[in-house]
């Protein structure tokens, strides 16, 4: 079962390979990511684990691109075989098999091969062909200069004498650039080594040299980068055997350094000169058992120590890891498919129909998706924001309503004005009353107002339709034919313009009928007594006078002579006479050419004037309602309801026969690419969803 874990993994990874794997993946593996520095000896950790020689090497960058490794232990059988046997085989090769022992690294071994995943069905048994197919793939996409890649290399090798195990080796970090490198390949690396080990499911392998600092160690400063607290790193410590005698790293392995969840491993690989001298790894193996075995500071925790040790820590790391994340990943691979599966869906199949049925099918959703919008009966509708008819009754009712309530007549109109218009309305002979056409000429100027507002109400219901229709054709269905997109989508716009006209010519007419005829006898019109009785209890709230005999209030006690003549010298005209110069009153001078209101107001002016504001205040509030109920219907009419039953109509006519109905319906290149993408996806991710099922 715990091998069969691993296999599930091995098989997702390679099925999820052509999406480009590693870092580009979106389903992320559990899987064991290998850092450190160049020289750090990363390739002799891994070869020590495989237990043979099969990767590059030379200066430089040997690593450009990262070596996905599965080692399967193909002699597994059920109750037979465990982590401890394979282990233990690892240590006692050299014992059990001289004829392996005696044999050249490179020679041919039926027990022992590799397989690459862009080669499939071919097995290379000899483990120099490898190494030339991992050099000749990395240059084949990054070139021979030196150059790295993020699309990692998948290699399987098979052998009795392995763990199962999944690896996936990283380039090495670098500091200067060397021969064709880019001045910026320090910062390259590292990019690509933080994708893959910044992903929640990458248990880190940090491959640190023991005969330096392990504060300057550089995979392990990566590392404590996406893992402060060092939950998912495993540290190994090479180059033990070169430390300065008397000095080891039992500090190190005791956590009182650097602390690791996992902790740290010491190995011991091969020098430059052990692989000068074709020094097998079997030999390293054995001599690296016998350095830890004898060595005084490691002999009594040797059995924790080396490159089996190592192998056998990692499996069940990995192990222990898959199973915490699978069922996560079932969930991970199950909703990727879906929404793939959905976009596709959305991305409509590689057109079969004729262009005339595209035509009248996208018109026949627009036209169904706009009414809907307008409805309220969208598909999707937003707990977040207000759309499409929501967004037009908020127009109508708080934006124009509010508009509307704002105007002020008495903002404009003055008392000085009331006072001329009262008196220019009566002509030659003065009123003996409040004149109703006043009233009824300052009433007409104000209701003039309200044509502005209402006309801005039309500019913005238009907004919200352009707004409606940029909201439908933002869908991914119509980005299929972007031609046939942008052709609905003037047509719809040009239809409102037309609409718009006469929308404006109705409204311009409803505010000009309220401005025509003023309808006195409206029942909610303030009365013209009551009015007067209003103002006469504002300007003289005082009790009247009682009448001594009766001790009644007199009524219509007229006005003294005095201050009756006291009116007439402060009156309307009286202004323009106040000079005291006789001579100049009898040579009767002709008036100004302009004669406006002065001198202060008699108390039966300031009753009229005060009466007729009533009135206006009144019959304005009265048009105010009326105007901020029937301009909205009026735009229901003209333009809203209109439109939601007359495009489909319109679109018909303008698109349906149009002759370069070819060029509408050609489909849009990104779409036939997304497609693509799509269908890769959706096979891709089926597959892994078949795999992991079986689980």
């Amino acid at each position: 079962m715990d091998e069969h874990l691993i296999s599930t993994i091995n098989k997702l990874q390679d099925a999820l390979a052509p999406l480009g794997g590693g870092s580009q993946s979106p389903i992320d593996l559990p899987q064991i990511t290998v850092v450190g520095s160049q020289s750090s000896g990363k390739s002799s950790v891994l070869e020590n684990i495989v237990g043979r020689d099969f990767l590059p090497r030379g200066t430089g960058i040997v690593t450009r691109r990262p070596l996905v490794l599965q080692l399967v232990n193909r002699r597994v059988k059920k109750d037979s075989h465990n982590v401890d046997s394979a282990a233990n085989e690892l240590i006692d090769l050299h014992v059990s098999d001289d004829k392996a022992n005696n044999k050249s690294q490179s020679e041919d071994n039926a027990e022992e091969w590799g397989e690459f995943l862009h080669l499939p069905g071919k097995k290379f048994y000899n483990f120099d062909e490898i190494r030339q197919e991992i050099v000749r793939e990395t240059d084949k996409l990054t070139g021979p200069n030196s150059g790295i890649s993020p699309i990692p290399i998948n290699l399987r090798i098979y052998s009795p004498h392995i763990l199962t195990l999944t690896l996936v080796d990283l380039p090495g970090l670098t500091k200067v650039p060397v021969g064709d490198q880019p001045p910026d390949i320090e910062k390259q690396i590292k990019d690509m080594l933080l994708k893959y080990i910044s992903k929640p499911n990458s248990i880190i392998l940090s491959v640190n040299a023991a005969n330096t600092d392990l504060a300057n160690s550089d995979g392990l400063k990566l590392a404590r980068e996406v893992d402060p607290e060092g939950m998912r790193t495993i540290g190994v410590l090479t180059k033990v055997d070169l430390m300065d005698q008397g000095t080891d790293v039992i500090d190190i392995l005791a956590g009182r350094v650097i602390p690791l969840r996992y902790g740290y491993i010491p190995v011991i690989n091969r020098g430059q000169k052990d692989i000068e001298r074709k020094k097998t790894i079997r030999d390293a193996l054995k001599d690296e058992r016998s350095f830890f075995e004898n060595h005084p500071s490691y002999s009594s925790k040797a059995h924790y120590c080396g490159t089996p040790y190592l192998a056998k820590k990692l499996n069940s790391i990995l192990l222990h890891h898959i199973r915490q994340t699978l069922p996560d990943i079932k969930a991970k691979i199950e909703a990727t498919l879906k929404k793939y599966q959905n976009e596709l869906f959305n991305l409509g199949p590689e057109s079969m129909d004729s262009p005339s049925s595209v035509v009248l099918s996208m018109i026949t959703d627009f036209s169904n998706e706009y009414a809907g919008i307008l409805d309220g009966e969208a598909k999707e509708l937003s707990s977040q924001e207000l759309s499409g008819g929501a967004r037009i009754s908020f127009v109508f009712h708080e934006v124009f309503k509010n508009g509307i309530d704002a105007l002020d007549p008495f903002d404009q109109i003055k008392d000085s004005d009331i006072r001329t218009i009262m008196y220019n309305s009566s002509g030659s002979a003065p009123s003996l009353f409040v004149g109703t056409e006043a009233f009824e000429v300052l009433v007409k100027q104000q209701i003039r107002r309200c044509e502005e507002p209402s006309l801005r109400l039309v500019s913005l219901v238009f907004d919200e339709l352009v707004r409606m229709l940029k909201q439908i054709i933002s869908q991914t269905k119509y980005a299929r034919y972007p031609a046939l997109r942008e052709a609905i989508s003037n047509q719809f716009i040009e239809f409102l313009k037309e609409a718009i006209v006469a929308t404006n010519e109705f409204v311009v007419d409803i505010i000009s009928s309220e401005q025509t005829y003023i309808n006195t006898a409206h029942p909610d019109l303030l009365k013209g007594s009551q009015a007067m009785a209003m103002v006469e209890e504002r300007l003289h709230p005082r009790q009247p006078a009682l009448d001594p005999k009766t001790g009644k209030p007199i009524q219509g006690q007229p006005p003294s002579a005095k201050t009756a003549a006291a009116e007439e010298k402060s009156g309307f005209f009286g202004g323009f006479f106040s000079t005291k110069n006789k001579k100049k009153l009898a040579a009767l001078e002709s008036p100004p050419p302009v004669l406006k209101a002065t001198g202060q107001m008699t108390e039966r002016e300031t009753l009229e004037t005060e009466v007729i504001k009533l009135l206006i205040s009144s019959y304005f509030s009265i048009v105010k309602r009326t105007v901020a109920d029937i301009i909205p219907k009026a735009l229901m009419l003209k333009l809203i309801v209109k439109s939601k039953k007359d495009i489909q109509k319109v679109l018909l006519e303008k698109l349906y026969g149009n002759q370069d109905i070819n060029e509408l319906t050609k489909e849009n290149e990104i779409t036939i690419q997304r497609r693509k993408e799509c269908k890769k996806m959706v096979e891709i991710l089926r597959h892994a969803s078949d795999i992991v099922s079986s689980v």
